[in-house]
């Protein structure tokens, strides 16, 4: 064979299959169980999972929290990345996370360490985000900007709090979301989307202050708030304690049951909070509570329970004609298989309470749970659903 005879196959050779694998690739792209686009990366990870897939209803809330690493990190664990591929998979309206998107609350990190974490987030998480159009949903964590007060009355962490704003108020970074009232963002503010109003209170550490607090109630009993179909808070810290390691005061908000009951009076539907690293869907009184499980480092277990620590996401179908509103969808992001409620403590007692899981009611309970829960707190309100 001469050598122009040859040159011509090799160059035939390789533009068919240049040509082969674009045109896989836009198969892939386009045919993924009807949805359009899903990257061929994407595919990949859903050929190699085989996730299943919730049905959509109404509103679909993709829910993330504790997405950091070690102080000062500006890398993240794999299941963040793994999770920010999938996104196109489960096709969100909104993305909603419960806090610590960096690794502060370290008073020797610098200016520039603290930069260089919102820029890894932005480079790595956000950016994503916004490419993909979805609005992102937020409250800061105690690793975030923490709201610490030192003995002065100070914020103990009043550089990374500055660095915080200073990110966030930057127009580059737009979350995407429908702000109702942005006057104290990024630690206090309201937003809609599709119906639901949305209030995001500062849980980087137990206190919320009372000027806060009523702030908070204003913007609940508003038109906006009271005349849309669905209410949800966000916030870092929860209101009672779930998992090894963070059962003590300073680990959940200050008076728990007064803060459900505001909450109740306005009737908020759900408080999503991370910090505790530990998926729980439960319910205390009228409000629904859903402790978002660790994305990034540090899966906890769950108190006085040997069922191991997984990192988790949660999708949340809302369907207005449902009785319940929400349907969650929740996977262990080692290998997307679904954490089931029954795999779950029925329920979870606290140093600050009792919390049923979602499909428990007090009546429920067994004689034995009952026992336990009056022996822990000597108190038959402790014990009690409300």
């Amino acid at each position: 064979m001469n050598n122009k005879k040859f040159i011509t196959i090799l160059i035939a050779t390789i533009f068919t299959c240049i040509l082969s694998y674009f045109i896989n690739d836009f198969i892939f792209f386009k045919s993924v169980q009807g949805q359009e686009n899903i990257s061929f990366q994407t595919q990949e990870l859903i050929n190699k999972y085989q996730p299943f897939k919730p049905e959509k209803k109404d509103v679909r809330i993709l829910v993330i929290s504790d997405l950091n690493s070690a102080y000062g990190s500006t890398e993240y664990d794999d299941e963040v990345h793994l999770a920010l591929k999938m996104l196109p998979f489960w096709q969100p309206d909104l993305i909603l996370c419960s806090g610590d998107m960096i690794a502060g609350q370290k008073p020797s990190l610098t200016q520039a360490q603290i930069r260089a974490m919102w820029k890894a987030f932005d480079t790595q998480i956000a950016q994503p985000i916004r490419n993909l159009n979805i609005p992102f949903g937020f409250t800061i964590g105690n690793h975030d900007a923490s709201s610490a007060i030192a003995p002065n009355n100070k914020f103990l962490f009043q550089q990374e709090r500055d660095l915080a704003v200073e990110y966030w108020q930057n127009p580059k970074h737009n979350s995407g979301v429908k702000f109702l009232d942005r006057n104290q963002f990024p630690f206090y503010y309201t937003f809609e989307e599709d119906n639901i109003f949305f209030l995001v209170w500062d849980g980087s550490s137990s206190r919320i202050p009372k000027d806060k607090l009523s702030w908070v109630e204003k913007s609940l009993a508003s038109e906006k708030a009271q005349q849309a179909k669905m209410r949800i808070i966000i916030g870092h810290l929860p209101l009672y304690a779930v998992s090894e390691g963070r059962d003590y005061p300073g680990e959940v908000l200050n008076n728990a049951d007064e803060l459900r009951q505001l909450l109740e009076k306005y009737d908020v539907h759900t408080y999503i909070s991370g910090h505790h690293h530990a998926y729980y869907p439960a319910h205390k009184g009228e409000l629904q509570l859903l402790h978002t499980g660790a994305l990034g480092s540090g899966a906890r277990p769950y108190l006085d329970n040997n069922i191991p620590p997984r990192k988790t996401i949660t999708v949340v179908d809302v369907d207005f004609n449902n009785p319940d509103y929400t349907i969650y969808t929740t996977y262990d992001m080692q290998d997307f298989s679904l954490i089931k409620y029954e795999q779950l403590p029925r329920l979870i007692m606290g140093h600050n309470g009792m919390i049923l899981r979602r499909d428990i009611s007090i009546q429920n309970l067994t004689e034995e749970e009952k026992r336990i829960c009056l022996n822990k707190f000597q108190d038959k309100k402790k014990c009690n659903e409300n």
